[in-house]
């Protein structure tokens, strides 16, 4: 069972959204948060495996609460997914780089929102190609000083191959295809690079990717 917090400050937001994923057999509503405070102490509380948070919000903003809950060591497990009025913009950027696992735009149609959820709650980053070619280049506009050390020495050759589509917004299953191998091998692949990176999800990858100059400006382009 997928265990989500809605963390918006419209109630008929989260009515909407509880609404939608309420009739799913996999998904359940644990809490919701009006607030960013409220947010960070249920996630907390309830431990959910993913948080639906709006980017907007009194007290605490989704940024702020974001950064806090996947600095936790207790929340490792939680995933947030920014919600947004728009597709990209400097809010978003800033919590992927703060931890997020990916975005949503509050439009989103009911069965996006259904299998963003699950996205997420399997681990994979929730950054569609296109997505991520924006991504990559407001990394490339914001970065003045040369990228800190990633000890991508680690990695062997195939990692590095999966990494690199991995910062292209691939799929396990795609990543797979493409490189001719069975998607566990794939899974099994894109899990080590995790662990020897350090890095939280997928979506971090992306960032760690850019920053660590295996992947440089107009390489998704």
């Amino acid at each position: 069972m997928i265990r989500v917090l809605l963390a918006d400050d419209q109630t008929l937001v989260r009515a909407g959204f509880r609404s939608i994923l309420e009739g799913e057999d996999d998904i359940e509503i644990v809490g919701e948060a009006g607030d960013g405070r409220t947010a960070v102490d249920l996630a907390a509380r309830l431990r959910p495996r993913v948080v639906l948070m709006d980017i907007r919000m009194p007290v605490l903003d989704g940024l702020e609460a974001t950064k806090r809950i996947v600095s936790d060591p207790n929340l490792s497990d939680v995933k947030v997914v920014i919600l947004t009025t728009f597709d990209l913009d400097d809010y978003v950027y800033g919590a992927i780089k703060a931890g997020a696992s990916g975005f949503l735009v509050k439009d989103t149609e009911p069965p996006e929102l259904i299998h963003g959820v699950r996205v997420v709650a399997r681990g994979d980053a929730l950054l569609a190609p296109a997505v991520t070619r924006r991504l990559i280049a407001e990394f490339a506009a914001r970065i003045t000083e040369p990228p800190p050390a990633v000890e991508l020495n680690l990695l062997t050759d195939r990692e590095r191959e999966v990494l690199e589509l991995v910062a292209a917004g691939l799929s396990n299953e795609e990543i797979a295809e493409r490189l001719v191998l069975s998607p566990a091998t794939a899974k099994t692949h894109v899990s080590r690079i995790l662990a020897k990176l350090g890095a939280r999800d997928r979506a971090q990858l992306v960032v760690l990717a850019y920053e660590s100059g295996l992947i440089r400006p107009g390489w998704l382009s």
